[in-house]
């Protein structure tokens, strides 16, 4: 056996040696979810678990911390990233550890990532020397504030999290695939997402004399189906567009035509080129739909993400070490989907990749992502550590 399956072994081992309490830290965490910016608790208790363990710990300002640890003058340096927030949502799962933090959870699995680069983060500690040896250093970023836009990459980047680092992994939850596998993508693997607002504003009246106002609700009706359709056609289908509004306000009653009213929904597309040009279209849209009513409009368009664009290298340092700690048959193809993940910003500084992790149940239902009942079998959360560790070993072999 070499010193590199060696090592590779014995990072497997320190995992399962820490799984049990590994797991009951991610529970502590799923039971006490904290919203973007607010990760104040879980910086807490990842630097309390990291004490004394020989790592060099910095923290962000406000919540996030960064964690190096292996040589100091390397010739390979591997970052890992976790992200810290909740969902601002109710939890519905009826689990024992369900949150206690009414209107926020984890319905979104980043309790599992951060305990998967945590439990890879003890694991790798445990072998400094072996590292340092190697020239091999690591940086594990605990990030706040995935779920906002603008994200804490942009933070984390700020702060200089990425100085240095060749190459970048992390891993995402997803339930629609079987714990103790991975799905991989060379390229592409989430789309780019934004953030849009349309307000309007206009006179109201009695609803028995529509004529005498300018109808906003109706206006506002106009906006959430005509400017999606008109998009699509003002568009290369080929980008994958889609405009989807996730909340919209207007009015307390039925006979009242109300002054104001508001919408809010997410812009995805597949496509980063026709992204960077999309921000004005939709303004102009907005207001040629809202035109023959009267209605004031204000748009607020923030660019979100870019898509995760996965580096070839970088995949197969993942597949290399899915296999050594799953499988050869762990390893599935996964597609580009319209979600849209933070990460894309830190891939366009430098190289790396997502995996998809599996979080079902072999046979059991499969859940949806950014819903209070989302349930995650907990074994992905000691597949994540073994996964994040083995790939910094595979990249250090492939150098």
């Amino acid at each position: 056996m070499t010193t590199e399956a060696n090592l590779t072994a014995s990072l497997m081992d320190a995992v399962d040696e820490l799984s049990d309490s590994l797991l009951r830290w991610r529970r502590d965490i799923h039971q006490h979810p904290e919203v973007s910016w607010q990760e104040h608790r879980t910086t807490g208790k990842i630097m309390d678990r990291l004490e004394g363990t020989g790592v060099s710990m910095r923290t962000l300002p406000g919540s996030g911390v960064i964690v190096d640890l292996g040589a100091t003058e390397p010739t390979t340096r591997v970052a890992l990233r976790a992200d810290l927030d909740a969902l601002p949502l109710d939890e519905g799962t009826g689990l024992e550890f369900s949150s206690v933090n009414p209107g926020a959870c984890h319905a979104c699995g980043h309790d599992v990532h951060t305990a998967g680069v945590l439990g890879a983060t003890l694991a790798l500690a445990k072998h400094q020397d072996e590292l340092v040896a190697a020239g091999l250093a690591v940086r594990c970023l605990f990030q706040p504030a995935e779920e906002s836009m603008p994200g804490g990459a942009h933070t984390m980047m700020e702060v200089g999290a990425l100085d240095g680092v060749d190459v970048l992994y992390a891993v995402h939850c997803d339930p629609s695939i079987d714990v103790g596998t991975v799905g991989l993508k060379v390229g592409p693997i989430t789309a780019a997402s934004d953030s849009v607002h349309v307000s309007l504003t206009g006179r109201g009246g009695h609803t028995s004399r529509p004529h005498l106002t300018q109808d906003l609700t109706y206006a506002l009706g106009k906006v959430i189906t005509d400017v999606p359709s008109v998009l699509s056609r003002r568009l290369d289908p080929r980008a994958g567009a889609a405009l989807v509004w996730g909340a919209v306000r207007a009015g307390q009653a039925a006979n009242v035509i109300p002054t104001s009213g508001e919408c809010w929904g997410t812009l995805r597309m597949l496509d980063s080129e026709t992204w960077d040009t999309t921000g004005p279209l939709i303004e102009e849209i907005v207001h040629a739909v809202v035109a023959p009513y009267g209605v004031e409009a204000t748009i607020k368009h923030v660019q979100g993400v870019p898509p995760v664009d996965n580096d070839a290298l970088a995949v197969a340092a993942l597949e290399m070490g899915a296999r050594t700690v799953m499988s050869d048959d762990a390893v599935l193809s996964t597609q580009q989907s319209l979600g849209g993940e933070d990460l894309g910003w830190y891939l366009t500084q430098v190289p790396g990749a997502m995996a998809r992790l599996g979080t079902r149940k072999p046979g059991g239902h499969t859940y949806e992502l950014h819903q209070g009942d989302l349930i995650v079998e907990e074994e992905a959360t000691i597949y994540a550590a073994k996964l994040l560790a083995a790939a910094v070993l595979a990249t250090a072999a492939r150098d």
